[in-house]
This record gives structure tokens, sequence and C-alpha cells, in this order.
């Protein structure tokens, strides 16, 4: 019935097939439209993408302002005549603007407001420290435990989700953290920030000075599926990887990344220690461009084998143009090789499957070489200001 009312080539507006138009002088609603609103109703009227109901309104208001009467409209349309007064009326008390959906109440409130704020104020505590044995509150447990502190007499655990949802709240998942505890933690991390700035003790960095983010990834594990994996197929099934598999040991794998130049410089070791980050140092220092470079920034964490001013040391008397620099003590985050680490994690060694641990070698160095073809310097944002406002963030 609808189709009676489309609009027709040529013609200003849709129109009834067959009405009575003397009828619609008995409504006490005259509809008179300006040219900008008859444009706005026939686009509205004739869009193939809008919403049903904002079509139907377009159409009777249309129809109505063609001299159509109700009941003609609401036959045309397949609509009720109560349909074709209302949005008639509301036309001519409110122009468009009458078109549109009034705001609905909805359901009264059944909980009042401080149900709601005190059910929030219990999930934002830990339950150890409300004599509750859990390590975090789920939504179940925290309707059960409003219920027994008499906050409510009952309330559904979707509805406790609600609640918590309006405030993003979700006491049932924990990101660990560290607090730093090195006492000179903000001046060695903004020395670092500053080198990958390409800043050194107030001066900038000429284009014969390197930083070089270097680490270990220890015991990186050579496992074999004991039965092959299956590629993913059509049909949304993804790849299949055995659970079970046979363990043949594990390696270290050790990595110098150029900060500026997104260059990584890395080899196998059955371990971590000394002699193997040693190599690792005589590996990248001995080859172009930093053989003949002015100077070259070593930023390390922590770790055994090159920990305190021993290591720094040996390395100064071995390469007197290379500088070691500590990060604090736990701000590993602060080392860009870090991140090429769960690179290969994320690309390489998930899921793993490794005959040996020459296979696994050969497939880290492999991911190396592809690595460096392609690869562009990490977009490192975390700068000086962004470190003192954290630290500033920490004491409260």
């Amino acid at each position: 019935m609808i189709s009676e009312l489309a609009p027709r080539v040529g013609m200003g507006s849709p129109r009834l097939i067959g009405d009575n138009v003397s009828m619609a002088m008995s409504s006490p609603y005259l509809v008179v439209l300006s040219d900008g609103q008859r444009r706005l109703l026939l686009a509205r009227a004739r869009r193939a993408s809008g919403e049903h109901r904002d079509v139907l309104r377009a159409r009777i208001v249309l129809a109505a302002a063609d001299g159509a009467a109700n009941a003609a409209i609401a036959r045309g349309l397949g609509v009720g005549d109560d349909t074709v007064r209302k949005w008639r009326r509301r036309f001519c008390e409110h122009g468009l603007d009458g078109l549109r959906d009034r705001p609905r109440p909805g359901r009264p409130r059944r909980f009042p407001a401080t149900v709601v704020t005190e059910v929030k104020a219990l999930a934002c505590q830990l339950p150890a420290d409300t004599g509750v044995p859990l390590a975090a509150w789920s939504c179940p447990d925290l309707a059960a435990e409003a219920a027994r502190r008499g906050i409510v007499a009952s309330v559904s655990a979707s509805t406790v989700r609600r609640w918590l949802a309006a405030d993003a709240l979700k006491p049932w998942q924990h990101r660990s953290w560290i607090f730093p505890r090195d006492p000179d933690f903000a001046f060695k991390a903004a020395r670092v920030l500053d080198l990958y700035a390409r800043v050194w003790e107030g001066e900038p960095l000429g284009e014969d000075d390197f930083v070089i983010s270097a680490d270990e990834k220890p015991g990186v594990q050579a496992r074999s599926r004991i039965h092959p994996s299956s590629p993913a197929r059509a049909g949304g099934r993804p790849m299949r990887v055995e659970s079970e598999y046979r363990r043949h040991g594990t390696l270290a794998y050790l990595a110098a990344y150029d900060v500026h130049r997104a260059h990584v410089t890395g080899h196998c070791a059955p371990t971590t220690g000394i002699e193997p980050f040693t190599a690792l140092v005589t590996t990248v220092m001995t080859s172009e461009p930093y053989a003949s470079a002015r100077r070259v920034f070593w930023v390390v964490d922590n770790g055994a084998s090159h920990r305190g001013w021993t290591a720094a040391a040996r390395l100064s008397d071995a390469f007197p143009n290379a500088t070691m620099i500590h990060l604090p003590v736990h701000a590993s985050w602060l080392n860009q090789v870090e991140i090429y680490f769960s690179v290969v994690q994320r690309k390489l060694l998930t899921p793993d499957d490794f005959a040996n641990l020459n296979n696994l070698a050969e497939r880290l160095t492999a991911f190396e070489h592809r690595y460096n073809d392609a690869a562009r310097p990490f977009d490192w944002r975390f700068n000086r200001d962004d470190l003192n406002r954290l630290l500033d963030r920490i004491p409260a």
C-alpha cells in the first residue's frame, strides 16, 4: 500500500490514488509547507536507506499538505487513522521537530541511587580487606555480598554488571605493576629518554653517534609438536596446533637493536652470561658504522652479564668509543629491544614447533634478517615530560 504514495516523476509530492480531497477540510489541522520544508520532506520520503518511521511520517505530512483526508492517507499507507492524526497534529504544532520521537521516561528506577553507589564503593575495595576470602570480585559475588550486608534485599549479577559498566569498573580484572625503588630513577630514566630523542647532556647527537638497546631473551625453548600442525581452512576454522610436544632444550637469544636505524644484530648462545654478551658487543663494535663511530651508547638493564660499573669499564676498555648507560632497576619497559623481543615472541615463537636447538637458532637468525629488511624505528613517544608526570602521580 505504501507504494501508492511513492513520489512520481514530475510531481511535487506523493499523491493518493482516488482520494477525496474535500474530506481533508474536516481536520482542524491544516498542513501548509514552505518550499524548504517540502524539499526536505520529499528527500526524506524518497530515501531508500532511511528508517521506515521517518519515511512514513514524511509521506503522511506531504499527503496532508496536498489536501488528502486522514482516512484516505491511512488507507494508502496501510496505517491507522489515529497514526495519521497524530503526525498531522504534531507537524502543525511543532513543525519538522514534531516528527521526531519524544523522549521516553522508561521504567521507573527500581533501586535508589544510594544502593548503586554503595555497590560501586564495595567493588572498589579489595575483597580481603572486607573479610571476604576472595582474590577479586565478580558480579555474582558482589550481588551476593551486597545482599548479605543489607545494602539491598536482592539484586541480579547482570544489574550489578550494568552499574559497574556505567563507571567502567571491572574489579575482576587486574594489572601488575612494580613500584620504582631506584633512588636515581628519574635521573637514569631521563638520560635514556634523551638518547632516544637524540640528545646527550643537553647537546644533540651527531650523525656519527649511535644508540644501541641491548638485552638477552633467556630460556627460549625448542619444542616439537607430537603431531603436525594443520593450516587454517575455509569456513572460519583456525590453524590447529597439537597441545602435546617434546622438549629439545633451551637457548638464549641476545640482541642489539639500533634505536634510530631499526637494525638488529643478534646471536644465540647456550645460556646468558658475560661471555655471550661480550661476543654480541664485539660483533657490533667491529662492524660498520659502529667501528668508526664517534660514540656508541649501549642502553642496558641491570642483568648479571652487564651490571654495574665493572661492566661499563669492561666495555669502554675494549672499545673506547662505547659508553654503557644503565636503566633504573626494574625499568626494562624503557628498553626498546624488549619491543623487538615481543615481536619475535608473537611472530616466531607462538605457536612454537622446532625440531631441535639448531632449527630454533636458524629460525631466529632468519627472522632477524627478515625483520631488518623491512624494519622502521619504533614510534617512541614517551619523553621527559611524560616521565615527570608519571613520577608525580606515583606518590598519590
